[in-house]
């Protein structure tokens, strides 16, 4: 394949809210993945809802900042909103405005060309308890062939049927290349412990599971092999955990996006490797991916 790696999910306008006032940052789980991928060096477009608003100008123009190409599905409601404030643990509590709590993509030639022309698609913050989307997806992504991974990226604020998420989410997962949950998923999703999670998804075929544990670390499982390591430990304090799964994601999409690792050995250097990014990230505020370098 010589296409661009795909990302579906959303994009949309972060507005944060704290002590320190109020500032807007462009993102979207799916938007700060195919914007990490071309950081990385690795070319990507977004197939995602943006409105022909003033948000959706500004997120059109930090796409092509960042040279990913926008493949727009239409916006009934205008571009999506997510107000934030913070935990006193750091951690961002999302408000969604109508428009990211009815966000729909759809697939016409342009994004169905891409799509077979693509490495990889990478699947975040998609409605999965929509059973509509979550059939065309599907069938979008398996008439081309294309190797999937997704994240689930569940948010509260947008889950309108859990059941029917977890359906969706298990039914465009089975067999997929490559799967990323945290504990947050595992909690609100199933109310269960992530490791029995990682347990359900390799039932499920899935090719490699990589699971997230905030401050705890990560965790891949790949058949018999499982790698596990802890944050990083960078110069510098956390600033922000906004982007830090986002960026866990896009440096091993990045990484696994021509093969899967063949052992344990390759499989921990590309796990290291995502948690120096993300460690990189989240010494930054907002959500934009960051390297060591």
């Amino acid at each position: 394949m010589t296409g661009r790696v795909v990302v579906i999910g959303d994009a949309l306008i972060d507005e944060i809210r704290d002590e320190a006032g109020v500032r807007e940052f462009v993102g979207g789980a799916g938007l700060n993945v195919a914007v990490g991928l071309s950081r990385l060096g690795v070319p990507a477009s977004l197939i995602a809802m943006v409105g022909d608003d003033d948000a959706g100008e500004q997120i059109r123009a930090f796409l092509d900042e960042h040279d990913v190409d926008l493949l727009a599905s239409p916006a009934e409601h205008g571009s999506s909103r997510a107000v934030s404030t913070r935990s006193p643990q750091g951690e961002p509590v999302y408000v969604f405005n109508e428009a990211a709590q009815n966000r729909r993509v759809a697939y016409g030639d342009a994004e169905r060309v891409a799509i077979a022309d693509a490495p990889m698609v990478v699947v975040s913050c998609f409605p999965f308890d929509d059973a509509q989307q979550t059939d065309l997806l599907i069938e979008a992504t398996a008439s081309a062939s294309t190797p999937l991974a997704i994240d689930p990226n569940p948010r509260s604020g947008m889950l309108r049927d859990r059941a029917e998420f977890v359906r969706g989410f298990e039914k465009a997962a089975s067999g997929a290349l490559l799967v990323k949950v945290g504990e947050d998923d595992a909690q609100l999703l199933y109310g269960t412990p992530l490791d029995e999670l990682r347990t359900k998804l390799g039932g499920l075929g899935v090719g490699a599971v990589l699971a997230t544990y905030g401050a705890g670390g990560a965790a891949i499982d790949a058949g018999e092999t499982t790698v596990s390591r802890g944050i990083s430990d960078l110069p510098g304090r956390i600033v922000d955990t906004m982007g830090g799964g986002d960026a866990v994601l896009a440096t091993t999409a990045a990484l696994v996006r021509d093969r899967l690792p063949a052992d344990a050995e390759e499989w921990d250097a590309v796990l290291s490797r995502a948690m120096d990014v993300a460690a990189a990230t989240c010494r930054h505020e907002g959500a934009l991916l960051r390297t060591p370098e």
